[in-house]
């Protein structure tokens, strides 16, 4: 055996089990979503090994005794089908001039062998018949006393079939078993594809056995040795060579008998040999582990430059939410909002000519006068408290409007960032939909906890004159526009400010007007950064929707790591310390 790997150690194989199953996950936890350079290739590697592990190496080491599965593969008109009933001396399979002629796979199995091929082992996803059938994602099993004990005959589909399904489930095939039995013809020996598929067998070191058939007796010879220095530059000089010389088939589909002897003699004497057909599986599991492997580290790579990729995306996005919720706070409190509509409703609350002028009277009426201007003004409250939450929920819709569009713009310069906004059904470049209606109860609320902090401040002096004309409500409105203002309100709206401060020293104290427009001032600032963080949200749903677990690289990477330590710690063992 090349690798002298020794897998059928129990306390080895148990923890080779466990970490290849680790592995597996390891995997199906590293997709490869975004559509980065070179991404292709490497999905269909990923995929590839996704399946050896679950259609040959996992099912191989749950069950390390089931018997050795022998598969027949080769090129198109080579007589595989005529050579597996020949070697089972019955019609198991239908050959034929017709292309193609396998479609589902036959697997030929000693009668007390068969718990070895339920669905929940070798290839899973292959549903199970006993039937002949041409469903393509099914195999048929076929019980035959012709077959000894200890090993199975699988016959695939051609592997340059016209037909893809046919191309893609030879190659299946082939990844799940522990001996290829490839056959070939005088005609198609030189053909470029069957080697490739024996150039892989040889990289993952799968022990192969090739099979010259439908040659003419007088070209065995000179076709043989041409076939065997060929098979000796591509790494398959100790690989067995036989020769099965054009014939007459029966109507059965057999050749004669005498012409399967010397592979018939070959596959009894290895199904007999506990020892050898145990070397056999030790070799594919091994080379397949090793290959598996090697091809999971270059996955993790390509996984950690999507994980790279994402949260370059995601820190585009945050740069921009950042910026724009930080000019929406910014907007909420220093005055921005103090203009148009909001101005001309607030001025007619506080009367502000009236209160200019007796702002200039003596200090001691600035109170009274104060409070004598809003008696009666209820309705003009709630024209501010209304004209206050119009301008917040427009302020709201035009940032997040903004930031949506700046974002998008920046993922869009990106084929995987445009892939990523075209992945959702929600329009990402713009505001998300339930923005407005969120807006408006986030304001409210704020609003009713402006009428709170004026109840609570005032405590005692909620009874008072003072607070009575003015009511929680219009106290609330004074708060608000006082907090909307910021510390340095200028132009038009610096007096009309001015006097609203007045309004909340004169009812609840300066100490206590100070401490509620901060409350105010706070309070709002976190209802905004609510809003302003659900949308940022949105950004990041498709890419979590991907799955790019940002330690799937690392954990994959080990993961490997482990599988292969074991894979040379079955290798030393398996040559005695000598690798």
């Amino acid at each position: 055996m090349t690798l002298g790997a020794d897998l059928s150690d129990n306390l080895l194989g148990s923890r080779m089990l466990t970490e290849v199953v680790r592995l597996h996950g390891s995997l199906l936890n590293a997709p490869l979503p975004l559509d980065l350079p070179g991404v292709d290739a490497l999905r269909v590697g990923r995929e590839h090994i996704i399946e050896q592990l679950e259609d040959y190496i996992i099912p191989r080491l749950t069950e390390i005794d089931a018997p050795l599965l022998v598969v027949v593969g080769g090129s198109t008109g080579a007589g595989k089908s005529t050579l597996v009933n020949t070697l089972v001396g019955s019609r198991v399979t239908v050959p034929g001039l017709l292309r193609p002629t396998t479609r589902s796979p036959v697997l030929v199995h000693h009668p007390d062998d068969g718990r070895w091929f339920g669905a929940d082992r070798l290839l899973p996803e292959l549903a199970r018949v006993h039937q002949a059938t041409t469903d393509q994602f099914a195999i048929q099993l076929v019980p035959s006393t012709a077959v000894p004990r200890g090993l199975a005959i699988l016959d695939a589909p051609d592997v340059d079939s016209v037909d893809e399904r046919n191309r893609e489930l030879a190659a299946q095939l082939l990844a799940a078993a522990d001996l290829w039995l490839f056959v070939t013809s005088a005609a198609r020996y030189s053909d470029q594809v069957p080697w490739e598929h024996l150039k892989n067998a040889v990289d993952r070191n799968t022990a192969v056995a090739l099979v010259l058939s439908r040659t003419p007796a007088e070209d065995v010879a000179t076709v043989s040795v041409h076939l065997a220095r060929m098979m000796a530059a591509r790494g398959l000089k100790d690989s067995p060579l036989f020769a099965v010389p054009q014939g007459t088939v029966s109507e059965e589909g057999l050749l004669p008998a005498s012409y399967a002897t010397e592979i018939n003699g070959w596959l009894a004497a290895l199904a007999a040999d506990a020892a050898a057909r145990r070397d056999v599986v030790n070799q594919t599991v091994a080379g397949a582990v090793r290959t598996v492997t090697r091809k999971a580290f270059p996955i993790a790579d390509a996984v950690a430059q999507q994980v790279e990729a994402v949260a370059e995306l995601l820190a585009i996005a945050d740069r921009v939410y950042d910026d724009a919720q930080a000019a929406l706070l910014a907007a909420g409190a220093d005055g921005t909002l103090l203009r148009g509509d909001l101005l001309a409703r607030w001025q007619e609350f506080v009367g502000s000519g009236e209160l200019t002028r007796t702002l200039e009277a003596k200090v001691g009426f600035v109170r009274e006068r104060l409070v004598n201007a809003i008696k009666g003004k209820p309705q003009q409250a709630e024209r501010v408290g209304v004209a206050i939450e119009m301008a917040l929920e427009a302020l709201v819709a035009d940032h997040a409007e903004r930031a949506a569009a700046t974002a998008a713009a920046a993922w869009r310069e990106r084929t995987y960032g445009d892939a990523l906004l075209t992945s959702t059904t929600d329009d990402l470049a713009r505001a998300g939909r339930g923005l407005r209606s969120q807006a408006e109860k986030e304001i409210r609320a704020w609003h009713e906890e402006l009428q709170e902090l004026v109840k609570q401040e005032a405590g005692d002096a909620r009874h008072s004159a003072r607070f009575l004309a003015l009511g929680a409500r219009g106290l609330a409105v004074t708060l608000g526009v006082v907090a909307l203002a910021g510390p340095g309100a200028g132009g038009a709206a610096a007096e009309s400010v001015r006097l609203g401060r007045t309004l909340l020293e004169s009812t609840i104290g300066t100490a206590g007007a100070t401490r509620v427009v901060d409350q105010a001032r706070g309070t709002l600032a976190r209802r905004l950064t609510t809003l302003m963080g659900a949308e940022r949200a949105r950004y990041l749903a498709p890419a979590a929707r991907w799955e790019l677990k940002p330690d799937a690289p690392d954990q994959l990477r080990q993961a490997a790591r482990r599988v292969d330590d074991l894979r040379f710690a079955a290798a030393k063992k398996g040559t005695g310390g000598h690798l």
